[in-house]
């Protein structure tokens, strides 16, 4: 079957899109996925993405992603479209105390945008001959008007009895994503009527990646009902590291013989890479004292995502006396790839690789309990045979279990010091590969292969498959 993809997320290099790849992976070694998935990142409806709004990005996408980067309002300027977007995302957000003229308005306004993006959206599916839409994350009103538009494309594409049709795949929902801007929430807490929802179109389908956000869709105003599916995870090879890993280490002025530590995050506040330099301070003071190799810090995000943020933690880095070992990546790709000038860009799964062959760890440290629905950091750490430190977030409990070996890591000085003293002695135990930590590694290898297991995925897939009777645009 052949797979398009609309992404609201607005970042060229994010964490879905590594998900998404291990999804794809999954159909194409089943034979039921082509190698040609057509995908439109939300770069032209993101505002609060300024470094990637309207276009995005090239951050070197694999042979089989198609990105678009078509602009349906390019007629608008961009500052005015942007205004206009936030405008409307606040709107929505606060549509319960609107009064009835300025609901008309917000009504006429979101009409305004989805006319041109339902046009595109049409043209688009059938360009690429899609069979399936997976639609990840369109239901949180980041661009109601966007969403809006899209179900109206998938109706006019799927509602004449054709097979196919769209596949909402919710990683957030509205009341478990609490992200804050100040002190107001970006999303409302429940739908209402500017938020189309899943379930209120012909050839829906709906999944979500934790029990948690489906008990929370059971009290939406739709009659379907999302499968849970938990995250497929990716498939590491622990053998010998490869030329591509030697050249980006370096390129990156890496020694071999010192640990690598990642932070599997965006530069985005509530992830909170900022305690995650602080322990990694620590760390670099235990290393200098007890006379250990010290370890290096490799965070996934790219800094022009959120340019202030991004400065405050190159300042803290500096005031910290890490900077020189830290390495911001500018994103990790969804598959690694090699610039024009020669440098590597290296993707997740070979990042991990580097992280275990020299004895390192993950950091995973969100400073705001309630804005992850599953954190893959202590997965990923868990697949590559690695410690993980992280903070306490709310999800953590429902999603690995409290026999889930992990470090804690306080935000205060003193408790991130002893998480520091005690992170040393398990990734030194590790490397040994002896006693308890020998047996954590296995068990938190085995509480993630029976939590993210595929399975679920294969039967998904190929009951997709099977949906398609006559494929819309085969030959």
């Amino acid at each position: 079957m052949r797979l398009a993809v609309v992404c609201c997320d607005g970042v060229p290099a994010s964490g879905l899109l590594t998900v998404l790849r291990n999804v794809v992976d999954l159909g194409i070694e089943l034979g039921l996925v082509e190698p040609d998935v057509a995908a439109d990142l939300g770069y032209s409806w993101r505002p609060d993405k300024p470094s990637f709004f309207r276009r995005g990005a090239c951050a070197g996408y694999p042979p089989w992603l198609n990105v678009s980067h078509t602009d349906p309002m390019s007629h608008v300027p961009a500052s005015s479209f942007a205004s206009q977007l936030t405008a409307i995302r606040d709107q929505v957000r606060d549509a319960n105390s609107l009064p009835s003229v300025a609901r008309k308005a917000l009504k006429e306004a979101i009409e305004e945008v989805a006319a041109p993006y339902e046009e595109y959206f049409a043209e688009w599916l059938d360009a690429n001959r899609a069979d399936w839409l997976i639609a990840i994350n369109m239901t949180l009103s980041d661009a109601s008007p966007v969403t809006l538009a899209l179900h109206r494309a998938a109706a006019t594409r799927w509602s004449a009895g054709q097979s196919g049709g769209v596949l909402f795949w919710d990683h957030d929902l509205f009341r478990s994503c609490a992200v804050l801007e100040g002190h107001q929430r970006v999303y409302p807490e429940r739908p209402n009527e500017f938020t189309p929802i899943p379930g209120q179109g012909p050839a829906h389908r709906w999944i979500v990646v934790t029990d948690a956000l489906a008990e929370e869709a059971a009290r939406y105003p739709t009659s379907l009902a999302p499968t849970v599916l938990p995250n497929p995870l990716p498939r590491i090879s622990l053998g010998q590291l490869e030329p591509r890993h030697r050249d980006f280490r370096r390129q990156q002025g890496i020694a071999p013989s010192r640990p690598i530590l990642l932070a599997p995050a965006r530069i985005f506040r509530p992830k909170g890479i900022e305690i995650s330099i602080s322990l990694f301070s620590y760390l670099k003071t235990i290393a200098r004292t007890g006379g250990y190799p010290p370890p290096y810090l490799l965070v996934f995000g790219a800094l022009a995502e959120d340019a202030e943020y991004g400065r405050e933690l190159l300042c803290h880095a500096a005031a910290r006396n890490v900077l020189a070992d830290t390495r911001f990546l500018d994103g990790v790709p969804v598959s690694s790839f090699r610039e024009a000038d020669g440098r590597w860009r290296l993707d997740e799964i070979d990042l991990l690789r580097l992280a275990a062959a020299s004895g390192g760890g993950i950091l995973f440290t969100p400073s705001q309990p309630d804005v992850e629905s599953v954190g893959m950091g202590p997965a990923l750490a868990a697949c590559a045979g690695i410690p993980c430190a992280l903070t306490d977030y709310d999800a953590f409990d429902r999603v690995y279990g409290n026999a889930f070996f992990r470090i804690r890591v306080p935000s205060d000085e003193e408790g991130l010091m002893a998480a520091a003293t005690h992170l040393t002695s398990v990734l030194r135990a590790y490397r040994r590969g002896t006693g308890a930590c020998a047996s954590a590694r296995e068990a938190n290898r085995r509480i993630v292969l029976e939590r993210f297991a595929a399975d679920g995925w294969a039967r998904l897939l190929t009951e997709l498959t099977g949906m398609i009777i006559d494929p819309i645009g085969s030959d």
